[in-house]
């Protein structure tokens, strides 16, 4: 579950003999969808047990922006604009 922005999102695993989802070139973006520090906080807890890509790190446009693919192997793009929320 991610919660703080405007939207709370959830994810629940396959039940039964129900195939569990496979998604391949898939990134999900969460982009500007809450406050940068919800953003970090969301970056951390998806990289627990995943693998982060790229940094979640100010680029020279003056945006902050990060990849990580959390556990369950999904791709996540997380950044925000201004304020680096720390």
């Amino acid at each position: 579950m991610l919660a703080g922005g405007p939207v709370a999102l959830f994810g629940a695993d396959a039940a039964g003999d129900e195939p569990s989802v496979r998604s391949e070139g898939m990134m999900l973006s969460l982009l500007g969808t809450a406050s940068p520090a919800t953003l970090r906080t969301w970056f951390a807890r998806l990289s627990e047990g995943g693998k982060v890509v790229d940094d979640l790190q100010e680029r020279p446009w003056g945006a902050s922006d990060g990849q990580v693919i959390d556990r369950y192997g999904l791709h996540w793009l997380i950044g925000f604009e201004g304020g680096d929320g720390t």
